[in-house]
């Protein structure tokens, strides 16, 4: 929860991560002319970084890592999960800009496009061998298990006397 939600219009942004690329714009939405190139490029900059800067969130369960991304309109066969030096998941994909024919006029270009790459070092305790992913809906599930912990085994000793 935002604690000043005005300035970033209620959007989920972290403003403590100097590394976050979802930068509030004061003057978006202001009516500049966008058929000028500097507005095309800044609205192109801006939408790509939000799509370089996937959403993921990770939760632990006693049994399990999960991890969700939200991808809309990408196919399973344009997205890759895969286990990199053992115990770092990489999640990565690509959403191809749309075709521009030239007798279209674009008055707003919001959709994001481009390739994004997430990596997230796990855990000792995982089953790397046994990750699952599914996609429905446009979101993403990995699933990685945990490796079932010993419990000590408690042994009753008789005290004597």
């Amino acid at each position: 929860m935002s604690l000043i939600p005005s300035i970033f219009d209620g959007r989920r942004s972290n403003i403590f991560d100097p590394f976050c690329l979802d930068i509030w714009d004061p003057f978006d939405g202001f009516p500049f002319d966008t058929s000028t190139t500097t507005n095309k490029t800044l609205s192109t900059a801006r939408d790509t970084s939000a799509f370089v800067n996937t959403r993921i969130d990770w939760r632990e369960t006693p049994e399990a890592h999960i991890f969700k991304a939200d991808l809309p309109g990408l196919k399973k066969e344009k997205v890759k999960v895969e286990v990199e030096e053992g115990k770092v998941l990489q999640i990565s994909g690509e959403r191809s800009r749309e075709r521009e024919e030239k007798t279209d006029t674009w008055h707003r270009v919001e959709r994001s496009s481009g390739k994004f790459l997430r990596r997230f070092r796990l855990p000792e305790n995982v089953k790397m061998d046994e990750v699952k992913a599914s996609m429905e809906s446009g979101v993403l599930t990995v699933t990685v298990p945990k490796v079932e912990e010993k419990k000590p085994e408690v042994k009753s000793i008789a005290i004597s006397g």
